[in-house]
């Protein structure tokens, strides 16, 4: 039986101690009603895209990956996303360390097929998100909640997942191992 993909992205699942997952899964379980039930926390590096197909995509993303090593990432503080994203305001945790390599590696794959996939109206900035409201005013106040909390969430990227998409569940396609000695 064929499954209808309506998109298909990039993401990294981040290997986090147990203690940091329940903590952010407590608080996903709490604010997230859009997106708990549909996938785990997760790192977004190829948004969702229609226009190249499955085997291109893994192709491309083992071609970009290959050599490249697993990288660290430590997330200490919250902020307000796009509050306009699809109609709702996101809260994010943003990395304090990582950053940068992250950037680079989401550049790295927006190369070659991808490059006409680039969005230019959402400038991309690394984070996993934790909370959704439909007010702006109340993703805020959970943002404030979260960052009261002193946290530190250390995070490794060691592996790339491109995933389908068909509006109901989101399911693993390839998982691509970072293994090299490289960034």
């Amino acid at each position: 039986m064929e499954i209808a993909i309506l998109a298909l992205a990039v993401l990294n699942y981040p290997t986090v101690s147990q203690q940091d997952y329940d903590w952010i899964q407590t608080i996903r379980r709490k604010y997230d009603p859009l997106y708990f039930s549909l996938i785990e926390p997760h790192l977004t590096f190829v948004f969702p895209t229609e226009n190249i197909t499955e085997a291109e995509l893994v192709d491309h993303v083992c071609s970009h990956a290959a050599g490249l090593a697993p990288l660290e990432a430590v997330f200490r503080c919250a902020v307000l996303g796009d509050a306009d994203f699809q109609d709702h305001a996101h809260a994010f945790l943003m990395p304090d360390e990582g950053f940068s390599q992250i950037v680079r590696l989401h550049d790295r794959l927006y190369t070659g097929i991808l490059r006409p996939e680039l969005r230019h109206d959402l400038p991309f900035f690394p984070h996993i998100a934790f909370a959704n409201a439909c007010e702006p005013a109340d993703c805020q106040l959970i943002v404030d909640e979260v960052n009261a909390e002193k946290f530190e969430l250390r995070a490794r990227v060691e592996t790339l997942d491109v995933v389908g998409f068909d509006g109901k569940r989101v399911w693993t396609i390839k998982r691509i191992a970072l293994s090299g000695d490289s960034e």
